[in-house]
């Protein structure tokens, strides 16, 4: 095989001060309100999703944090007759094949199955702020924080640490939740009283719940729907319970027809990443000169607005997707984000997994010849090294300048002191390439006080056959994609002297212990 030029990894043993601490549930997960029994149970716990949550818990000692939400926030309502839930779908098509609820009505039950999370699982939940009913969305919260003081919930420290009133308000001008004149100035008179009414509901439970702002389905970084402009208008003064803001984001748009061709590669692309979030730079710095913390509460690859359109097939489902889902995540705390909830439904193709059986193809809708279970998809092992670089709370993480468009990567610190690192080569191997698969060779230089350490390194990898491949995906020689979500096979790693530094293939991550 073939190597590019060689590129160096100059990486300091201890962290600069302005290294972020990185929260080890980074990579954490937005579910579709619709489906929230889908995913966690009702009678009983959805064993498959909650396997899944807990490889995550093992590697980084902490579960990732739920957000129940979305679309169908604003399509739900509370009726105590309901023993869970009731929801109402459209006709499937080819573009979506399962599409979202239009009708979603919860009864009490629909909110303690969060008794099925894990132990010590932080929560977001939302209420319904597009049908404009003070009522409505007062009954859900109040619903909800009644579920969670229940000791099945609350003894097991499963918390809900925030209600987030509306998703996407600045698109009800366009899906007739609000008039066409509708503005961010009404948003946030309307906003507040929503607010204030729930926020005296939380204390009067006793309840540690906040309340986050935003939820936004994109920003216009000044003037219009964006952090600056709803701080102007006064909505931090409706509660001191607002401590967290919200924004929405998709990496792109692909709504129907044919993927274009490069699609894939352009999702990978270590410049395109960086790009697509530093934009929002302007937000983060505003956000936090309120005091305020900034997460991604709800992203992912590809979507489309009013379509439905849930991933890009042969892009968001892939493999290749995965090395995208892994940079994005880590890079993100470089600018100031603190999570990033990644969206999932039933049956979407930018799932990280599919947690019940499904009877339709994800891609085109059509009727598969038997049911498929439930199942991991490629982009679940990015979820599986960002926790395992992470490894637990208190640990700082830098980005590390390399001299390769396509290659990133990242130092982790524990106490202060290196013990992780992962790079990722972003160039994509597909299915229709040639020839040979080209690598590249690392030197690993890691640094104290200008000299050279002697140090030793176990070496990990994401082996992946082709960035367009759906499946057969390793991490460090084990599987994922098993009928439980549990790990098989035999963990395969090199152990060698730093000073031998690591090769890396298109298409490859590496996560490099050291000791």
């Amino acid at each position: 095989m073939a190597l590019f030029e060689a590129v160096s990894a100059l990486i300091p043993v201890h962290p600069p001060s302005s290294a972020p601490i990185y929260s080890p549930s980074l990579v954490s997960f937005s579910i579709e309100q619709d489906r929230w029994t889908d995913w966690a149970g009702t009678t009983s716990r959805n064993d498959f999703f909650h396997n899944t949550m807990d490889n995550l818990y093992q590697l980084s000692g902490a579960p990732p944090a739920m957000r129940i939400g979305a679309q169908s926030e604003d399509h739900t309502n509370y009726n105590p007759s309901v023993e869970f839930s009731e929801a109402v779908f459209p006709l499937y098509s080819n573009t979506t094949p399962y599409p979202e609820a239009t009708s979603v009505v919860v009864g009490d039950g629909y909110y303690e199955i969060a008794k099925h999370l894990l132990p010590g699982t932080s929560v977001i939940w939302g209420v319904n702020f597009g049908s404009d009913n003070l009522t409505a969305a007062y009954l859900e919260a109040d619903a909800a924080l009644r579920a969670f003081a229940t000791p099945d919930i609350a003894d097991q420290g499963i918390t809900l640490d925030y209600i987030e009133i509306g998703n996407e308000a600045d698109l009800y001008m366009d899906n007739g939740f609000r008039s066409s004149s509708y503005n961010v100035s009404d948003y946030v008179s309307q906003w507040s009283v929503f607010a204030e009414n729930i926020a005296s509901l939380i204390r009067e439970r006793n309840a540690k719940t906040q309340i986050i702002a935003g939820a936004f389905s994109g920003s216009t970084h000044g003037p219009g729907f964006s952090p600056q402009s709803i701080f102007k208008d006064g909505l931090l003064n409706a509660s001191d319970l607002i401590t967290l803001l919200s924004q929405h984001h998709y990496f792109g748009s692909f709504c129907s027809g044919s993927v274009p061709s490069g699609l894939l590669q352009n999702l990978m692309m270590k410049s395109s990443i960086r790009g697509n979030l530093t934009i929002f730079t302007p937000d983060i710095i505003a956000t936090h000169n309120e005091g305020l913390g900034y997460a991604l509460g709800e992203t992912n690859s590809y979507a489309c607005e009013g379509s439905g359109s849930q991933g890009a097939p042969g892009v968001s489902n892939t493999a290749g997707a995965a090395l995208w889902l892994l940079d994005y995540a880590l890079f993100a705390p470089q600018i100031g984000i603190e999570k990033a909830y990644f969206h999932n439904g039933v049956g979407y193709k930018y799932n990280l997994l599919q947690p019940v059986t499904l009877t339709r193809s994800i891609i085109n809708g059509s009727t598969l010849a038997s049911p498929l279970p439930p199942h991991i998809q490629p982009t679940y092992y990015a979820a599986l090294i960002a926790a395992e670089a992470i490894g637990g709370s208190n640990t700082q993480a830098v980005e590390l300048s390399l001299n390769n468009s396509w290659l990133a990567g990242y130092a982790f610190y524990e106490g202060g002191t290196l013990k992780r690192a992962v790079f990722i080569n972003s160039e994509a191997w597909l299915q229709s390439d040639e020839g040979s698969r080209t690598r590249t060779s690392i030197h690993v230089n890691v640094t104290l006080d200008g000299s050279t350490e002697s140090c030793h390194m176990t070496i990990k990898r994401l082996t992946i056959q082709h960035a367009d491949d759906v499946s057969n995906v390793t991490y460090a020689g084990q599987s994922w994609e098993t009928s439980d979500g549990r790990v098989s096979g035999t963990v395969r790693t090199e152990k060698v002297n730093v000073s031998a530094g690591v090769d890396i293939a298109e298409t490859e991550v590496v996560l490099l212990h050291f000791y």
